[in-house]
């Protein structure tokens, strides 16, 4: 079974510098090998210029906004300049806000509690849960998974039509799949949402750090994303977009910053005065190193050409879907078909392989890192799987033993710092694996798929 090894055009645009880049990890086989980074959906490495950038900045961490020391004024100067950053790379518009939260999961969480009394919020059922869950306290209408982009705002449309015209109303949708990257109609979407009189929420944790995002372009009402999926640690996010809702709302966590004047009351209480600024949900000790290291990301995507990064990243993407269509026993997941447009992000499965076992092959005889199970969209997986909502499995823990069909996928993902050689490696570990088997035995433990140590396979 042949693969092609193409190579990458160069011309395009070259990898990133990321951490990580140079780490060796052991082969059950013997030996090591440099570590190949293709989990990028889950967190991507850091680029090089964040890491030197909050190195550099380190000495001079200082508390924000209440420090009368230069440290603090720095600081405090530091982190309103990241917020004006993040604003300008998504493309807010005047009067929008930009918060940080601590990941897309927070920011759709604080949203959620922020959104009216009698909000109908729309939501399909391909979502990620930091999308599908947040909205305990809202009526929720779940919408099937459509087969085009088309299908999408056509089933939106009847379901805004139906609703309580007078009623507040949000959609939520995402603007790049977690699971097969397929990019959705987020510009038409939102035009159906606003000609029904609701707003719309875009999840951009997997479209951020693959493609341009401009509120304004878009006409989103708000937009979410997490910087450990753009490039950047420390466990920072985004909410940014209108800020009525959110200063209509009681402050999502109550405390120091959130809060500009506490008085007592005579009779034992008391008075709060909370900022109208994005400081009312920013309560507590910020993330000054998270939020700057966003920043940070921002500009190295912006200074690199983001065009320039896209391009090539859709090179590996027909790279690897090439690759992959070369053996006859992987499918590839898609909710729209071969023809949609995609980040670097690609969910498979195998005939007569469990995922775990698989993705546990590619880890322990290759140096690979990849991801199994259900990518924390359940529905999705099993719609695109076509198994039953109560078959087993779960998110990254399948119950299948080696060897067993199971009922999760394997999601290979890549970005601005993937080099080529993980690319080919990659494909040529799956056609290896499929023809040849794994070199080694694998068995359950603690419900992970893990090399049995010391026992190869026959071969």
């Amino acid at each position: 079974m042949s693969v092609s090894t193409a190579a990458i055009d160069p011309s395009v645009c070259a990898p990133l510098p990321v951490l990580g880049q140079d780490v060796t990890v052991p082969l059950v086989t013997g030996g090591e090998v440099t570590y190949a980074a293709l989990d990028y959906a889950a967190s991507a490495p850091a680029l090089q210029r964040v890491w030197d950038d909050v190195a550099a900045y380190a000495p001079y961490y200082g508390s924000v906004h209440r420090g009368a020391g230069y440290l603090s004024q720095l600081s405090t100067d530091l982190f309103e300049n990241s917020r004006r950053t993040v604003a300008e790379f998504l493309g807010c518009r005047a009067d929008d806000q930009v918060v940080f939260t601590r990941s897309t999961t927070d920011s759709l969480n604080l949203l959620a509690a922020a959104i009216p009394a009698g909000c109908q919020v729309f939501v399909f059922e391909t979502e990620h849960h930091a999308s599908l869950l947040p909205w305990r306290d809202a009526r929720v209408t779940y919408l099937n998974a459509p087969r085009t982009p088309a299908q999408a705002v056509e089933t939106l449309e009847r379901a805004l039509a139906d609703r309580d015209p007078y009623g507040p109303a949000l959609v939520c949708v995402t603007g790049a799949s977690n699971v097969t990257g397929e990019l959705w109609p987020v510009k038409e979407l939102a035009a159906a949402a606003h000609a029904h009189g609701a707003r719309i929420v875009l999840d951009a944790a997997q479209l951020a750090p693959h493609h341009p995002v401009d509120i304004a372009e878009l006409d989103v009402d708000w937009v979410a994303f997490s910087g450990h999926k753009l490039y950047a640690p420390f466990g920072s996010g985004v909410l940014a977009g209108r800020s009525d809702w959110l200063l209509a709302a009681e402050p999502y966590l109550a405390g120091g910053g959130a809060s500009r004047k506490v008085a007592r009351r005579a009779d034992g209480g008391v008075d709060v005065d909370w900022h109208t600024t994005a400081a009312r949900h920013e309560a507590g000790s910020p993330n000054v190193i998270g939020v700057y290291s966003i920043a940070s990301a921002c500009k190295a995507l912006t200074e690199a050409g983001f065009d320039n990064l896209v391009a090539r990243e859709q090179e590996l993407v027909s790279r690897v879907r090439e690759g992959l269509a070369e053996v006859p026993e992987v499918q590839v997941l898609s909710l729209f078909g071969d023809d949609a447009p995609r980040v670097g992000v690609i969910s498979f499965v195998v005939r007569g392989w469990n995922s775990s076992h698989f993705a546990a092959a590619l880890s322990a005889e290759y140096g690979i890192g990849v991801r199994d199970g259900l990518f924390c969209a359940h529905p999705l997986v099993r719609t695109l799987l076509g198994s039953d909502p109560q078959d087993p499995g779960e998110c990254g823990a399948p119950e299948a033993e080696p060897g067993e069909r199971s009922l999760n996928a394997i999601r290979v993902s890549f970005g601005a710092g993937t080099p080529d050689e993980h690319i080919e490696r990659f494909l040529r570990a799956v056609s290896e694996l499929v023809s040849e088997g794994a070199q080694w035995k694998y068995r359950t433990e603690d419900g992970r798929c893990v090399p049995d140590r010391g026992t190869a396979a026959q071969v």
